[in-house]
């Protein structure tokens, strides 16, 4: 009997591992099983040691392994990249598509996930796989840089230019709730805007025409401590998806601010006071 129950679970682990193996992508597949045992030793060691790793080692790892490649194969789809650009252009963003600025998002958006452990810590390893092995998933990194480059602009809007960037948005309430509501009060805790008198939010003061001055890394380090990667990554989707899903006019949020003038009381409706 000990020793039926005994190939019994010799042939159950046999099948689990034909199991795993047949989720890898068929050339994958046939490397890994090709391998001789001392070969197969090193795989088994690498896993190990990606498993016990922190986090933040395995963002470290994937970056310096994965990333150059990601980037070169990234480069070669001139469609995505002409659109990502094209975008930035309609929101007066100037920043240059090249493979620097590529492999930093790459290494910022293993970091980025690797923060979001705080949620869903088993989901980590296999995001980054999927990112190495699937043509969809490389292309959902030009939807991360759209979003947080983004995120980036309207954190270093003045309160008053955020106030116009919402009334032009077809759902305002949502675009405070989602956007604007934890851009503001990161400026708050972070001592970057610092209202006067918080009860009465919209009233005219200086800090509402006050335009932030926040250094670029603060600037990255705040939108990614602000908004986990899916929100980044789902506000450009949004935009590539549905051009006109975040209204935009320049000339309208960016004027120059008058003096006396009183801006819009949007505090009832929108629900926008921080208490």
């Amino acid at each position: 009997m000990t020793e039926l129950n005994s190939q019994t679970t010799h042939l159950a682990e046999s099948n689990t591992a034909k199991s795993m193996l047949e989720k890898l992508p068929p050339p994958a597949r046939e490397w890994a099983e090709s391998l001789p045992w001392e070969q197969r030793r090193y795989v088994l060691s690498l896993c190990h040691l990606l498993c016990a790793a922190s986090p933040e080692v395995q963002a470290d790892f994937l970056d310096d392994y994965t990333a150059d490649g990601l980037v070169a194969r990234m480069l070669q789809d001139r469609d995505a990249q002409q659109q990502l650009e094209s975008y930035l252009r309609r929101f007066y963003i100037n920043t240059e598509i090249n493979q620097a600025l590529l492999k930093s998002y790459v290494r910022q958006s293993f970091i980025h996930s690797s923060q979001d452990l705080r949620r869903k810590p088993d989901l980590y390893l296999e995001s980054a796989l999927r990112l190495v092995l699937s043509n969809k998933e490389r292309n959902s990194v030009f939807n991360y840089i759209l979003g947080f480059e983004l995120l980036k602009m309207i954190y270093k809007m003045s309160w008053a230019q955020h106030e116009r960037l919402t009334a032009l948005q077809k759902s305002p309430a949502t675009f405070v709730k989602y956007i604007i509501k934890p851009i503001q009060k990161s400026h708050r805790l972070n001592g970057i805007i610092v209202p006067k008198h918080e009860k009465v939010f919209f009233e005219k003061h200086d800090y509402f025409v006050q335009v932030p001055n926040i250094p670029e890394k603060k600037l990255i380090d705040l939108v990614m401590f602000t908004f986990s990667t899916e929100i980044v990554s789902d506000f450009g989707f949004s935009i590539i998806r549905h051009p006109h899903s975040l209204m935009f006019d320049y000339e309208y949020i960016f004027q120059l601010e008058k003096e006396g003038i009183f801006t819009q009381d949007f505090s009832h409706d929108l629900g926008m006071n921080m208490e």
